[in-house]
């Protein structure tokens, strides 16, 4: 059975974040059982979802997807590095997956961390840390923003990740170019819940 068009792929995952909103949530513990037993012998995710490691922002449950419907990279600040690009990869050749969402989301505690070390380059004594730093800055360094224009940077960032995925991997970009996969930003509002697509 052939997986979902980038396009149906979207619309359901705006139609699940509605349901996520409005507390209507289509799965229960009967169903989320039920579909990990049907998928214990294989997957095939409808979207690739690349998010922040923030703990709020689980994307099955803002999505309102079960087991099996989503393949989830999570990394603080939904950085693109070469282990994020492979999982990419995997998924979209072993699973004829159409759509990927590179996810941030509001007060992202990387960029911020980014932010505060443009304006204090001490401030953050962790090379790993660091390493998550670096990669973030690029996208927003040429903005000369402050530590107060978190949301700016935080879009700035889910769009310098998108540009990386369609730029960086042979694999994606033949399949972005030729129409068989589609890669969108989105941004999840703590406060609200609500995911808005740049699409």
């Amino acid at each position: 059975m052939p997986n979902k068009t980038a396009t149906q792929a979207l619309a359901d995952l705006k139609a699940g974040n509605l349901r996520f909103v409005q507390a209507e949530s289509k799965h229960n513990s009967l169903s989320i059982q039920q579909k990990q037993k049907a998928h214990a012998t294989g997957q095939k995710p409808f979207a690739i979802i690349l998010g922040c490691s923030d703990s709020r922002v689980p994307a099955e449950i803002v999505f309102d997807q079960g087991v099996g419907d989503l393949f989830v990279i999570r990394v603080a600040g939904n950085v693109v590095a070469p282990s994020q690009i492979g999982s990419i990869e995997y998924a979209v050749e072993m699973f004829d997956t159409a759509l990927v969402v590179v996810l941030g989301h509001s007060h992202c505690g990387a960029v911020e961390a980014t932010l505060q070390a443009m304006e204090s380059p001490d401030s953050i004594r962790s090379q790993n840390i660091q390493s998550i730093v670096k990669r973030i800055r690029p996208a927003i360094a040429p903005l000369n923003l402050s530590v107060n224009d978190t949301q700016t940077a935080v879009n700035a960032n889910i769009a310098h990740s998108v540009a990386q995925l369609e730029n960086h991997s042979d694999i994606i970009e033949k399949k972005v170019k030729s129409g068989e996969l589609k890669v969108v930003g989105a941004c999840y509002d703590l406060a609200t819940g609500i995911i808005n697509f740049e699409d």
